[in-house]
């Protein structure tokens, strides 16, 4: 690993955050001090400070058996989503509110970057872009509430919208989705704009859910 700006103990976290979140570490999976420190390259330290946070967030938990893996699980996704469908239509009326040319490019520019790595079959940039989608709207919605609400959320469930991007299918209607949420924006329609948007959360947890089944 390399360290560079913030603290090794953020970085550290940030990095073990990642890989839970992401499913490298899966739920159930008991993890250690040493094991981290041999994987990262890092003392103890920093490790058993990450460790601290990452218990804090729930994403772990200390049991007599040792720290076992917490992660995300289905129940959370569907909590999560549950909350993104009632709240998230805000943020998209805030970012009407408060619409610049700028803002409206940010979106068109994610949203061309998400067709571009389609026609190449590339889930994780395909998620990086949804993740810029949503988060130039939180950003630029006006309330710093509910990006600090949102934005989480959204980072917590990246291990499940990547299984999305997998799936071709969901992927090219996830961007349809994008794209018919950036035109309701751009031509000022707040009821549309936020009905689209909770549909789109809606059918992300929709196809999570058959998958799963």
């Amino acid at each position: 690993m390399e360290y560079k700006t913030v603290s090794l103990a953020d970085q550290v976290f940030e990095r073990l955050e990642a890989d839970i979140l992401g499913g490298k570490y899966q739920r159930g999976e008991t993890i250690t001090e040493l094991r981290l420190c041999g994987e990262l390259g890092v003392s103890r330290t920093p490790v058993r400070e990450a460790l601290r946070r990452l218990s804090q967030e729930h994403l772990i938990e200390e049991t007599p058996k040792g720290t076992v893996v917490m992660g995300i699980s289905r129940k959370d996704f569907e909590d999560m989503c549950a909350i993104r469908i009632r709240i998230e239509g805000l943020a998209v009326r805030g970012f009407i509110e408060n619409l610049t040319e700028e803002g409206i490019r940010e979106l068109r520019e994610a949203i061309d970057f998400q067709e571009f790595y389609l026609t190449r079959s590339d889930a994780d940039h395909l998620r990086n872009m949804d993740s810029r989608f949503h988060e130039t709207i939180y950003n630029r919605c006006g309330s710093t509430i509910l990006r600090d609400t949102l934005a989480p959320l959204h980072k917590k469930v990246q291990k499940f919208r990547r299984q999305s991007m997998q799936e071709r299918s969901r992927a090219v209607k996830s961007v349809e989705e994008h794209r018919a949420i950036c035109e309701a924006i751009a031509a000022k329609d707040a009821p549309l704009a936020e009905a689209l948007m909770a549909r789109h959360v809606e059918n992300a947890l929709k196809n999570i859910i058959e998958k799963e089944l």
